[in-house]
């Protein structure tokens, strides 16, 4: 269950990447609500992940997944350029994030 939870958080933590950059510094009203309710429910997630993960083997495989979750949106539907230079950050976060769990479990 606690990898149900963790992808639920990360999911809610990649919206709050996009929204947070829609929200223009928080003065675009509504995209600021879905950055924050984004944030709370990833929030919340991540904390019943770490009922079963370590701290900070949970907080880093949250952190690292979305960050590559919200490279990726950004990609595909955003328009941002996925250069060979992100290609190979998001290859080192996927092998770190590999290790750390494979750490965590031991």
């Amino acid at each position: 269950m606690h990898w149900l939870y963790l992808t639920i958080a990360v999911i809610f933590e990649v919206a709050v990447g996009i929204a947070a950059g829609k929200a223009n510094g928080f003065k675009n009203i509504p995209w600021t609500i879905a950055t924050l309710l984004s944030g709370a429910i990833a929030t919340f997630f991540l904390s019943l992940t770490l009922l079963t993960f370590d701290v900070g083997v949970g907080y880093a495989l949250w952190t690292s997944i979305a960050g590559v979750g919200i490279v990726i949106v950004g990609a595909l539907f955003l328009g941002q350029k996925l250069t060979w230079k992100k290609l190979l950050g998001i290859g080192f976060v996927i092998v770190g994030v590999v290790g750390l769990n494979l750490a965590g479990t031991a």
